[in-house]
C-alpha cells in the first residue's frame, strides 16, 4: 500500500491566533498514523509562478489514513486557525507504490 502526503502552503497572517491551532495540530496528526516531514523552513520557488510564504508537508500510512485524519479528529482541530492565515491550501495525494 503506497503512502500519502498533504502538502500546504499558506500564509500566516496572525501569528498569535495560528499558534492556538499549532498547539493541537501536531497532536492530532500523530495520532492519526501522521508525521510532518516539512514544517516551514527555507523554500524557493525553481519553476512556475507560485510563491507560498511557507509550506508544510506531513506523510500518512495510506490515503484513507489522510482522508481520516481530516475527516476526523482535525475537523475540530483546523477550526482554531480560522482568521490567522490570508490562505491554507492543502492537497493530498497518494504516493508511489514502489520498493525503497
Amino acid at each position: 500500500m503506497a503512502v500519502a502526503y498533504l502538502i500546504v502552503e499558506m500564509n500566516i497572517t496572525d501569528p498569535e491566533r495560528y499558534k492556538a491551532y499549532m498547539a493541537e495540530a501536531p497532536i492530532a496528526v500523530k495520532a492519526a498514523g501522521g508525521e510532518y516531514l516539512v514544517r516551514g523552513g527555507r523554500h524557493e520557488t525553481l519553476e512556475g509562478d507560485r510563491h507560498p510564504h511557507r509550506m508544510a508537508m506531513l506523510r500518512f500510512p495510506s490515503y484513507e489514513q489522510a482522508k481520516a485524519f481530516y475527516d476526523g479528529e482535525y475537523r475540530r482541530v483546523r477550526i482554531k486557525r480560522a482568521g490567522a492565515t490570508e490562505y491554507f491550501n492543502m492537497v493530498l495525494v497518494e504516493g508511489v507504490d514502489a520498493p525503497v
